[in-house]
Formats: C-alpha cells, structure tokens, sequence
C-alpha cells in the first residue's frame, strides 16, 4: 500500500504558503472554507490514490482534534 509523504517537496515552502494566504484574501469564512474543500477534491483528484487520500484525511482530521 503506499504511503502518505508528509515531508515537503516544495524547493521554497514559504512560497506555498504565502500563495494560499493570497488565494484566501477577501473571502468571508463560508467562502473560505469552500475554496478549501474545493482544493481538497481537486488534489484528490490529481493524487487519484483512495488510500493515500483515507491516510491524509485521517491525519488532518487528528491534526484539528488534537488542536480542541
């Protein structure tokens, strides 16, 4: 099965983030929250592998409820 790859393979990962701040300017919260369940599916898409996809679900998912 393969693995999820949590390490970065961005070359400037500050340059990811900056970028998805910038996607995120001037959306309300529902907006928001939206462009990002629509980058999830668009992602999914692209990875087009279920059980990488069921091991990153799993892993956000703890991430946000470790957080509570």
């Amino acid at each position: 099965m393969p693995q999820l790859n949590t390490a970065s393979n961005f070359d400037v990962p500050e340059a990811f983030y900056q970028r998805l701040i910038h996607a995120h300017r001037d959306l309300s919260t529902n907006e928001s929250n939206a462009m990002n369940a629509a980058l999830v599916v668009l992602l999914s898409k692209h990875i087009g592998d279920l059980d990488v996809i069921s091991q990153a679900l799993d892993e956000a998912r703890q991430s946000v409820l470790a957080e509570a």
